[in-house]
């Protein structure tokens, strides 16, 4: 099966075959025609190869998006189906921990992160996660505390 080049060649070859008189209207329109018919034939080629590059990075994203979509099915698996208040189901409830969570902000680079009062029972002092920061003076306050005020 030819291409559209090769049949525009083909066409040409066959107008420069017939041996027609040049001077002529008719030859005039008829190579004119020819040239259109060429020059329509290669941007289609091109627009063709170009599309087949899209397509192919197309392709390269659809592989990455796969695989960090895997990543972070495993991600969402490990964080969410791994919990102690229920057998993985993915719906744990903080609230019916036995630890409290109490949030805090580094003083130093204002990240907000949650520790439990176990973070506060080890030898190791309490750090910011974001920046490292170590936070010396940490007061916890009651919500009775707090509803009475």
């Amino acid at each position: 099966m030819m291409t559209l080049t090769e049949k525009a060649a083909y066409i040409k070859g066959l107008i420069e075959g017939m041996d027609l008189d040049q001077d002529k209207k008719e030859t005039k329109i008829i190579n004119a025609l020819v040239d259109i018919i060429d020059d329509l034939a290669l941007s289609v080629e091109d627009a063709e190869d170009e599309i087949a590059v899209i397509q192919d990075s197309f392709d390269d994203v659809e592989e990455r998006l796969d695989a960090v979509d895997a990543d972070l099915a495993d991600l969402e698996d490990y964080v969410y189906d791994d919990c102690e208040g229920c057998e993985g189901c993915g719906d744990y409830d903080f609230e019916d921990d036995d630890d409290d969570l109490y949030e805090i902000e580094c003083p130093d680079c204002g990240n907000v992160f949650y520790f439990d009062e176990s973070a506060l029972d080890d030898d190791e002092p309490l750090t910011c996660p974001e920046c490292g920061y170590v936070i010396d003076e940490i007061e916890i306050e009651d919500d009775e505390d707090e509803d009475e005020d």
